[in-house]
């Protein structure tokens, strides 16, 4: 399924994909594990939508909301506990990933499975798919499709929304950031939605330890022909008293330096295993190398987890990389 427009030109969802949400009456909201901010303020809002409209909801995610979205409204409903969403035999809808794996559904089965990504690797899953590569944010698909439903914007729904498109632009600072998430970023903040609150939360509320672990992080920086790569270590988390969550950010602000095309950030986690996180500016397309160790994302950012010692893991994604950069 593909998006239309209205005669304004703004983005409407298809219109099968209203239909199946109108049918149906309930429904298990599940979004990548390690959630950021798309992936949560896509999901509240598009629940509350739903449960506006009689429907019964549920939200899952394998991994707990982290601490610094807790200020996203309605945060709570989201549960880690993926047998009580399968209780009453709901359909899938898929937020901002596109595979069962990456929302660590396990074996469970559903009756009927919906797609709304925005990712640039895409998988082959789901009976209903919509699937924007080019939208800046899994938010801007759930606005329109909010809007699509005939529903009226809520002031939770445009703060979970705000913050979901705001991540995923950089705050409106990346190349995604196009005439029309201006004009969904003006009616959110029409709508209810405070920038500058939203903004102190994702920027300016870090505690003392994650502020440490970022120091350590930098501090770990080397920089090889175009990239900039650091690395953060189980030792690093134990010593400041932090988890994988206080490092959302952290990869792209080597991206700051010039003459830095892609910043890399390696984080160890598991004996021998390294999480290996993406960031890049201009054209090069992390996604598709991304994708050759198994993983993938967007252009301008993406991952993928490899195995075995930090130098070698360095080596064999420097090598991937330099035919990107040419």
């Amino acid at each position: 399924m593909r998006q239309t427009r209205s005669q304004t030109g703004k983005m409407r969802a298809p219109s099968k994909l209203c239909s199946a949400l109108l049918k149906d009456d309930c429904f298990l909201i599940a979004t990548h594990i390690n959630p950021d901010g798309d992936a949560l303020g896509s999901a509240l809002a598009l629940a509350e939508a739903l449960t506006c409209l009689g429907k019964k909801t549920f939200l899952y995610d394998r991994d707990p909301v982290p601490k610094y979205y807790f200020f996203l409204p309605k945060h709570k409903k989201f549960s880690t506990d993926l047998n009580k969403g399968l209780k009453n035999d709901p359909v899938l809808i898929l937020l901002d990933c596109n595979s069962p794996e990456r929302a660590a559904l396990g074996a469970a089965s559903f009756r009927k499975t919906i797609v709304i990504d925005h990712h640039e690797t895409e998988r082959e899953f789901g009976d209903l798919r919509w699937v924007e590569k080019h939208a800046a944010a899994t938010g801007m698909l759930v606005h329109a499709l909010i809007r699509s439903l005939g529903l009226k914007i809520t002031v939770s729904m445009a703060e979970n929304l705000y913050t979901a498109i705001a991540v995923d632009t950089g705050t409106f600072r990346y190349s995604n950031t196009t005439d029309e998430v201006l004009r969904t970023a003006a009616e959110l903040v029409w709508a209810g939605a405070e920038p500058n609150v939203i903004a102190e939360h994702l920027y300016e509320t870090w505690d003392y330890g994650r502020f440490r672990l970022y120091l350590m992080v930098m501090n770990t920086l080397e920089r090889r022909e175009g990239v900039a790569i650091t690395h953060v270590t189980a030792a690093m988390f134990r010593k400041t008293g932090t988890t994988a969550e206080d490092t959302e950010n952290f990869a792209n602000l080597p991206r700051r330096i010039n003459d830095v095309k892609v910043a890399v950030m390696f984080r160890e986690t598991g004996s021998g295993e390294w999480k290996a996180s993406l960031r890049s500016k201009g054209g090069a397309n992390v996604a598709l190398v991304a994708e050759q160790f198994g993983g993938g994302g967007h252009r301008n950012a993406a991952g993928f987890t490899i195995s075995g010692d930090l130098a070698t893991a360095k080596k064999i994604l420097l090598k991937a990389l330099s035919k990107t950069l040419g």
